[in-house]
C-alpha cells in the first residue's frame, strides 16, 4: 500500500473514532455507514484502479456526515468534543500559533505541574519592509493527547502557583500574557498551599496586572478555569464549555446521588442543557468577548487553517487591549475599526504591545470596571426607583464630604497630631531632666516603699463576672429538654450536654473539649455587635432563576419562607464598641450558603460602601456550599468579580477581614474570601476546596478524617487565627485596634 495511502486511511480510522466516542451511540446509521465504507476501502485498496480517486470520494463522504452531524450537537455532545484525546491541545497551539517557543517552568513530566505549561513565545509581524518580533507569556493547562501524567488538565495548587509566578514575570518584563483553558476543574488537594488559597491568590494578582491578558477557553471548568482566566479579552473555542461545574457533578448534586453511586445518562444530558454552557450562552450572558469558530466537529491537530483563524483572533485580541488604553477616544475608534476588520491581515499590521505608566493604569481600571459591571442583570434588583435614586444622590453629595474630612482634614490633622507628638516627647525628657533630683530625694521618703509592697501584695478588684453570659440571643434549639453527646465523646470522654444549657448560656460550646455545635446567623448579628446598631440595607436583592432552571424557582421560594431571606447574603452596617464597621454575611441557612448574582451583587455594593465610608470590612462566613450550581456562569462569574471589588477596597487603603464558621467550600473561598490578608476561623469549623464526596469522585480517594478541619488549615497558612465563638466580639474589636487598613475613619 503506498505510503500516503495509508496515512490518510489511518487519519480517516482516527476519525470515525472520534464519531463514535463523541455521539456515544447517537446518530449510529451515519457513523455505521460510515465504518462499512472505510472497511469496505481498506479492504479492496489494493485492487482499486483509482485508489486516490476511490479514498477522496470516502473523505468527501466523511466530510459529509461531519458537517451534518454538525447541526446536531447538544451541550453533552461538546463536552465529549473539549475532552476528548484528538481535541487539539495547547503543545499543538504553541507549534502551529506561534513563531517560535521556549517551555519554561519545567517540561512534561520532569515538571513540577505536568497539567500546567509555561512557556515564553514570539509572534514575528511586518509592517512595510520591517520585521517586529513581539513576546508573549502564554500560560495554560495541558492535557495532551490522553497523556496520563498530565492529570486531564487539572492543575494542582502549586501548578496554579506556578502560573501566578509567570504571570509576575510577565508583568516585570512588560510582555502581554495569553491565557488557555483546557481543563475540568483544579485538583482539590488541600496540601500547601492549598487549592482553594492559590486560585484565591491567582484571581487577586490577576485583577491588578499591568499588562495585557487574553484567555481563550476550550474547556472551562469553575475555579480551575478562573485561575487563569481573570482577563482583559475572553475568547472561547465554539465547541467549548464554561460552566460552574461539569455536567456529571451537577447530575449528582440534583440527582442526590449517594456515595459511589453514577448519574444515569440521561440526567448528565439533562443537567448539560440547562446549565447553559455552550460558546453561543455565554457570549449571551457578556460573560466572554468573541467566539473563535473551529471546523465541523472541533478542532484537531490537522486542521492548520483553524490555527491560522487562532493566530489572528489572539493577536487582535491582544492589539485591541492596547488600544483601549489610548487617552485619545478618536483615535482609539479608528485603531480599533480597523482591527475588527476580518478581511485585514494582522501580521502586516504591528501594533506596538508596551505601555506606559499611565496606560498601565488605564488598562487596570478598565478590567476592573469590566468586570464589576458583569452578571448585574442576572440578578433581581427590587428595590424603588425612588429608593435607588434617594441612594445614588446620598452617595453622590457625599462622596466630596469623605473625601475632604478623611483625605485632606484627617490627614492634616494627623501630621499636626504627630508633630506635637514629637515635641510633648521633647518636652517629657527636658522635664525629667529637670525634676532628678528632686525625684532621687523622694523616693527615699518613708511611706512610699510601705504603699508600693501594699500595691504588690493586695488582692486586684475583680471587675465584671465573665463566668456567665447573658447573651442577646438565645438559640431556640435550648427548648431540647433533653440530654445531647458530643461529637468528640468517644475521643476525649465528654459527658452529655443539657440542651438548655448547652444553646444557652454555653453558646453551644462543649464544656469539656470545646467542640462547637452549629449556630443560628441571628446567634451572631444579636451578640457580636453592639446592641441596636444593626442596619440592614440592600435587603430588596433577591436570588433568582437567571437560567430558568427546571423547578429551581421553587425551591428559591421555599428558602425564602423557610429563612425569611431573600438570598443568602446578608449585609448590614454595625458597630463593635462603637467602632463602625460594614459586614457581609453568607448565610449557610439559605440554600446552603451558596453564592448567585444576588448575593455576588450585594457583596460588591458592600465592598463600595465600605470604601466610600471608610469603614473595615468584614465578610462572615456563617457557612458556604461554594457557587450555586443552578445559575451556570452567572455564578461562577462572582469569583472574579468579587475579588475585583475586593482588591479595589484593600488598595484604597481598607481594612477587609474573613471569619469561617461550619462549612465553607469551593468558590467564594477560591476568590473572594481566599484572597483576604487576615482570615480567621471558629474552632471546629471546615474550610476547603471541595467536599469529601467530590474528591472522592474526581480523584477516586478517600480523605482522611478531620481533613478539612480549620487547625489544618492554619497549620498550612490559609487562616491566621482560631477563634472561640464566645470570644468573637472581643478578639474582632482587637483587631479592629490593631490590623490592617491605612484609610479608616478610626485611625
Amino acid at each position: 500500500m503506498d505510503n500516503n495511502i495509508a496515512k490518510r486511511l489511518q487519519s480517516l480510522r482516527e476519525r470515525h473514532t472520534y464519531l463514535t466516542d463523541i455521539f456515544a451511540g447517537k446518530h449510529q446509521n451515519g457513523v455505521d455507514m460510515l465504518g462499512k465504507k472505510l472497511t469496505a476501502f481498506s479492504t479492496l485498496v489494493g485492487s482499486c484502479e483509482d485508489q486516490y480517486a476511490e479514498l477522496a470520494t470516502v473523505e468527501d463522504l466523511f466530510a459529509y456526515v461531519e458537517h451534518r452531524l454538525e447541526k446536531t450537537l447538544e451541550p453533552m455532545d461538546r463536552v465529549r468534543i473539549v475532552r476528548h484525546p484528538q481535541r487539539v491541545c495547547l503543545r499543538d497551539i504553541l507549534e502551529n500559533v506561534y513563531d517560535n517557543f521556549t517551555e519554561v517552568g519545567g517540561q512534561d513530566e520532569h515538571s513540577l505541574d505536568p497539567s500546567m505549561l509555561i512557556a515564553r513565545a514570539v509572534i514575528i509581524r511586518h509592517s512595510g519592509k520591517k520585521t517586529y518580533t513581539q513576546s508573549v507569556m502564554v500560560i495554560g493547562q495541558e492535557k495532551g493527547h490522553g497523556v496520563e501524567y498530565r492529570n486531564g488538565g487539572s492543575a494542582k495548587p502549586w501548578g496554579n502557583a506556578k502560573a501566578l509566578q509567570y504571570m509576575n514575570v510577565a508583568e516585570t518584563e512588560g510582555i502581554p500574557i495569553h491565557a488557555y483553558i483546557f481543563t475540568p476543574g483544579s485538583y482539590p488537594i488541600e496540601d500547601y498551599p492549598g487549592a482553594a488559597q492559590q486560585i484565591a491568590r491567582n484571581l487577586y494578582h490577576m485583577a491588578g496586572l499591568s499588562v495585557p491578558v487574553v484567555a481563550v477557553i476550550s474547556e472551562g471548568g469553575s475555579g480551575g478555569a478562573e485561575a487563569i482566566g481573570l482577563a482583559d479579552r475572553r475568547l472561547m473555542l465554539s465547541h467549548g464549555y464554561y460552566s460552574v461545574i461539569s455536567p456529571e457533578g451537577a447530575a449528582a448534586i440534583e440527582g442526590r446521588s449517594k456515595s459511589g453511586e453514577r448519574a444515569t445518562p440521561e440526567l448528565i444530558e439533562y443537567c448539560a442543557a440547562n446549565l447553559k454552557i455552550q460558546a453561543e450562552d455565554n457570549l449571551q450572558f457578556g460573560y466572554i468577548d468573541r467566539i473563535v469558530q473551529e471546523p465541523a466537529l472541533g478542532a484537531r491537530p490537522w486542521h492548520f487553517n483553524f490555527f491560522r483563524y487562532l493566530r489572528q483572533e489572539v493577536i487582535r485580541a491582544t492589539d485591541e487591549v492596547v488600544i483601549s488604553t489610548r487617552k485619545m477616544p478618536i483615535l482609539r475608534g479608528l485603531a480599533l475599526a480597523r482591527h475588527r476588520n476580518p478581511e485585514n491581515n494582522l501580521d502586516n499590521l504591528h501594533i506596538r504591545w508596551g505601555l506606559s505608566v499611565a496606560a498601565k493604569t488605564r488598562l487596570v481600571h478598565r478590567r476592573q470596571q469590566k468586570f464589576l459591571r458583569l452578571s448585574r442583570q442576572a440578578a433581581h434588583d427590587k428595590r424603588p426607583f425612588l429608593t435607588k435614586t434617594a441612594v445614588a444622590f446620598l452617595d453622590w453629595i457625599s462622596t466630596p464630604w469623605v473625601t475632604f474630612k478623611y483625605d485632606f482634614y484627617h490627614k492634616h490633622q494627623r501630621q499636626i497630631s504627630t508633630l506635637m507628638e514629637e515635641i510633648n516627647n521633647e518636652l517629657d525628657i527636658l522635664k525629667n531632666r529637670i525634676f532628678a533630683p528632686w525625684h532621687k530625694l523622694t523616693r527615699r521618703l518613708p511611706n512610699r516603699a510601705d504603699n508600693k509592697a501594699k500595691e504588690l501584695t493586695a488582692l486586684s478588684s475583680w471587675k465584671g463576672d465573665t463566668r456567665s453570659h447573658n447573651w442577646n440571643y438565645i438559640s431556640p434549639r435550648y427548648k431540647i429538654d433533653r440530654a445531647i453527646t458530643c461529637p468528640n465523646s468517644k475521643s476525649y470522654g465528654c459527658l452529655d450536654l443539657w440542651g438548655p444549657d448547652l444553646f444557652a448560656e454555653f453558646a453551644g460550646v462543649c464544656s469539656h473539649c470545646g467542640y462547637h455545635f452549629p449556630m443560628e446567623p441571628e446567634w451572631y448579628v444579636k451578640n457580636i455587635f453592639d446592641a441596636g446598631s444593626v442596619f440592614e440595607f440592600n435587603s430588596e436583592i433577591e436570588a433568582g432563576n437567571p437560567l430558568d432552571f427546571p423547578d429551581f424557582s421553587e425551591r428559591v421560594a421555599q428558602a425564602r419562607e423557610k429563612t425569611g431571606a431573600k438570598s443568602g447574603c446578608m449585609t448590614f452596617k454595625a458597630r463593635i464598641d462603637n467602632t463602625k464597621i460594614i459586614v457581609a454575611m453568607l448565610m449557610g441557612t439559605f440554600r446552603a450558603g451558596s453564592v448567585g448574582a444576588a448575593e455576588g451583587f450585594k457583596f460588591v455594593e458592600a465592598a463600595a460602601k465600605a470604601a466610600k465610608k471608610r469603614y473595615p470590612f468584614l465578610a462572615y462566613v456563617h457557612g458556604t456550599a461554594g457557587i450555586r450550581i443552578q445559575e451556570g456562569t452567572h455564578g461562577v462569574i462572582q469569583m472574579p468579580r468579587c475579588t475585583v471589588a475586593v482588591r479595589r477596597y484593600i488598595e484604597a487603603g481598607g481594612l477587609y477581614m474573613v471569619l469561617y464558621d461550619t462549612n465553607s467550600f469551593a468558590g467564594p473561598v477560591a476568590s473572594f474570601l481566599g484572597c483576604s490578608p487576615y482570615q480567621f476561623a471558629v474552632r471546629s469549623s471546615n474550610i476547603g476546596f471541595a467536599g469529601p464526596g467530590v474528591i472522592r469522585e474526581t480523584t477516586g480517594m478517600d480523605i482522611p478524617p478531620k481533613y478539612h478541619r480549620s487547625y489544618r488549615a492554619l497549620s498550612r497558612g490559609h487562616i491566621q487565627g482560631i477563634w472561640d465563638r464566645r470570644q468573637i466580639r472581643a478578639n474582632l474589636k482587637q483587631a479592629l485596634l490593631t490590623i490592617g487598613g491605612r484609610n479608616l475613619y478610626y485611625r
